[in-house]
């Protein structure tokens, strides 16, 4: 990371914030009480965020930025991360926040309202599952879980215990793509068919790993907390574990979420009947484990299908971008690139065409809405889970070359042996989530 860009992004967040509190709150009085009875917030917000190596730094930044927030806790089991994140938090919202390296603290700390999750994608459900019981709203990175399996728990457990879940597809939020969405539901492009979504990129080879001694700085054993231990290597930490199933998705649960969420959404589908996948690992000889090219088909009991395109070591994509949308109906087409929306006529033609802001703001100010309010918020989990499953049942399918077919009750995988035992997975001792 570079330390001086960060130290000017968090210093830009806390300029915003001045700009953008207009009132200054007294903090709310903290409960006696910490579990799903707790009621919502008032006005100010304590948040913890778990993470900050990556995007939780990222969401540290963007929510000082809005009124009335307060990041109370830090927590990373890198400790030079968090000891870094921690003093610019410090520095912009003139408090400075506690220091942690394990996440329980902040779920024990009363006064804290608000859980950030921005650790590896094996942390994101068992996080959120205990947030919830400890009666902490949670603000989740995407994919909403490692599992299928995990992402039924997590709804459950924010039904349970009456919390706003809401998952960082922050696509959801954005105007532009809401504009788009309601083009295509009011009839833009007649009935709307087929979602083509796409994913490109220059990644480089992971390379092989060495065994190496665990550095004085990394918590090993808590980074892999529900996870069960596997021995460090020095091509895992920070962002290369994406690339093993025993701690990521892959690119179809790292990027392709966003675009397939759209596409979900633009068709009105929910769970399909039939999962397809083909592909494999084509460009480097290293320890990545998922596929660097891969074509997922998802066939949905309404006659409609979406398709995913994962290409991450060529950026050209379709219609020149690395990243995308595309739908199809009958009466045209409409195409999304960033927060663009293109429409198309059957000739070809260009007809319509929208933008609005990207970024996170968005998101954050929706999710943190819904914290005081109780509304739902855009990537809601039960959404954020319907979502995050296209891409666990497109990974099922590939890492057990078959097809699937599924429920469209639940999505879940018929009379499929093999793949059904991917459907959850084993636990460190004492990890297993329970609602």
């Amino acid at each position: 990371m570079n330390v001086h860009r960060d130290r000017r992004l968090f210093l830009k967040a806390g300029t915003s914030a001045a700009a953008l509190a207009a009132t200054s709150v007294t903090h709310r009085e903290s409960s006696a009480q910490n579990d799903s009875a707790k009621p919502s917030p008032g006005e100010r917000i304590v948040m913890g965020v778990m993470g900050v190596n990556g995007r939780g730094g990222a969401i540290a930044r963007g929510m000082m930025a809005l009124s009335n927030t307060e990041i109370g806790y830090i927590c990373d089991v890198d400790s030079r991360a968090a000891v870094r994140t921690g003093d610019l938090v410090g520095e912009v919202q003139k408090k400075q926040p506690k220091v942690v390296g394990d996440f329980r603290r902040i779920l024990d700390d009363v006064a804290v309202d608000v859980l950030v999750v921005a650790a590896p994608n094996h942390w994101h459900a068992p996080a959120t599952i205990l947030g919830c019981a400890a009666g902490k709203h949670v603000y989740v990175e995407k994919p909403c879980s490692h599992t299928p399996e995990e992402g039924e728990l997590a709804v459950a457990a924010a039904r349970k215990h009456q919390r706003v879940v809401q998952m960082g597809t922050q696509r959801r939020s954005w105007p532009g793509i809401i504009e788009a969405m309601e083009k295509l539901h009011g009839g833009a492009i007649g009935k709307v068919l087929y979602s083509r979504t796409w994913y490109n990129n220059r990644r480089p080879s992971i390379g092989h790993g060495k065994p190496a001694a665990v550095p004085d700085w990394l918590d090993w054993q808590l980074w892999q907390g529900p996870a069960p231990e596997r021995p460090f290597k020095d091509n895992i930490v920070h962002y290369n574990w994406h690339w093993h199933w025993h701690w990521g998705n892959g690119e179809l649960g790292n990027n392709g979420v966003h675009a397939i969420d759209i596409a979900r959404w633009g068709l009105d589908v929910t769970y399909p009947i039939r999962v397809t996948a083909g592909g494999g690992k084509y460009r480097h000889d290293d320890d990545q484990q998922t596929p660097d090219t891969m074509m997922v088909t998802f066939e949905f009991p309404e006659k409609k299908m979406i398709t995913w395109e994962g290409l991450s070591w060529s950026p050209l994509g379709p219609h020149e971008g690395g990243f995308g949308i595309s739908f199809h109906g009958t009466e045209g087409s409409l195409v999304i690139r960033g927060a663009t929306y293109t429409i198309f006529d059957m000739k070809m033609n260009e007809v319509a065409s929208g933008s609005g802001d990207a970024g996170d703001r968005d998101h954050f100010v929706n999710f943190l809405e819904s914290v005081r309010t109780g509304r739902e918020p855009n990537a809601d989990i039960e959404i954020a889970h319907q979502s995050t499953l296209l891409c666990h049942l497109g990974n099922i399918a590939y890492r057990t070359r078959s097809a699937l077919n599924t429920s469209a009750e639940n999505g879940r995988i018929v009379n499929n042996s093999d793949a059904e035992k991917l459907w959850g997975r084993e636990y460190a001792p004492t990890w297993e989530p329970r609602v």
